[in-house]
């Protein structure tokens, strides 16, 4: 199922959260949809599925506006506020509830809850769940119809390193499946591992669509990182050339303006030992936030120590010592059960 948005619009009052928007979202990846606090994701989001309304353009699911889909819970699984669950259920009633309402198997709960590894807390209510668990059961929701594609806003949050790696092992496995997969996140170091696309959006407008390598190549550093016991006569004949030069440590040396191939052969003219000899990029977060630097609604302020910040006090002396005395269908890999703070 393909995901079309067309000049997206949406204002609150003078606001303008969405500023025609137009993306495509294609199946079979997992496309990652980016953009710093106050620039519009969840907006859009929320304008895709008709939970606001539009002031302008359109969301189309393979053609088709989310209000004509007949069974949507089959066709669209979406999860944008996981704690919007009603408290005094327990977690496998909720589940049954969605089930009712959309003609599904009452064993078609178990097997989600399953999946999402909280069948130990099925009978608990919610309101005993921590933010974690609550991200599972509506994960487990969004499972429910066997959906062709799949909306998340901000699906790990509040899960443990387990429960991350997990739900981006289910994301990418759903996508393999060649389900459509759209979420956003800030971990961005998890969407550079699960994603192979990316939205990028500044106050509300396009800023980039592309693949992750596309956009770390465009907005990313690159530099030459080079190791050898000769490095000394090596930087000066690199600093002779006008390449900015970098010392790592004793032995290494990283190198701008310069290719690995540049470098090499500098070196073998030279006749040095190379220990090491490779290309160096910055992560999607460098490149994230170099792309979204004129677009961030809110800047914070440099950390930085005070230079009048009194000395730490001297640790107290050591007591004297005494005169004597001793001198670590689908079926994504399968999670742990969640803990009190899954």
């Amino acid at each position: 199922m393909v995901i079309s948005i067309d000049a997206l619009t949406k204002r609150f009052g003078r606001k303008v959260a969405v500023d025609h928007l137009s993306f495509q979202v294609q199946p079979g990846a997992v496309t990652g949809f980016l953009g710093p606090n106050g620039s519009g994701k969840s907006t859009t989001m929320r304008c895709m599925l008709g939970l606001d309304r539009a002031d302008g353009g359109r969301t189309l699911f393979d053609g088709r506006p989310y209000a004509s889909l007949s069974r949507p819970i089959h066709e669209i699984g979406a999860l944008l506020d996981a704690g919007y669950v009603h408290p005094g259920r327990s977690g496998r009633n909720h589940l049954r509830w969605l089930a009712a309402s959309s003609g599904l198997p009452r064993k078609r709960v178990d097997e989600v809850l399953d999946v999402v590894g909280l069948t130990p807390a099925a009978s608990k209510r919610v309101r005993t769940y921590s933010l974690g668990m609550k991200q599972r059961l509506g994960l487990a929701g969004v499972l429910l119809g066997d959906p062709h594609t799949v909306i998340l806003d901000e699906p790990a949050n509040g899960l443990d390193p387990e429960g991350i790696r997990w739900i981006r092992d289910v994301l990418v496995h759903l996508a393999s499946q060649g389900k459509t997969v759209l979420v956003s996140s800030h971990l961005l170091s998890e969407m550079a591992l699960m994603a192979s696309s990316l939205v990028v959006i500044g106050q509300g407008r396009l800023l980039e669509q592309c693949t992750v390598d596309e956009f770390v190549a465009r907005w990313g550093d690159r530099w030459v990182r080079v190791r050898s016991p000769q490095i000394g006569v090596l930087r000066e004949a690199l600093e002779a050339g006008g390449a900015p030069v970098a010392q790592v440590d004793p032995f290494t040396i990283d190198v701008r303006g310069v290719t690995t191939p540049d470098v090499g052969e500098l070196a073998a003219r030279h006749q040095l030992v190379l220990h090491e000899l490779s290309t160096q990029t910055g992560s999607l977060e460098d490149a994230f936030l170099a792309a979204t630097a004129s677009a961030q609604e809110y800047h914070s302020t440099p950390v930085a120590s005070s230079p009048t910040a009194p000395p730490a006090p001297a640790a107290p002396p050591a007591p004297a010592a005494p005169a004597s005395g001793p001198s670590g269908t689908f079926a994504p890999p399968t999670p742990t059960p969640p803990g009190a703070g899954g």
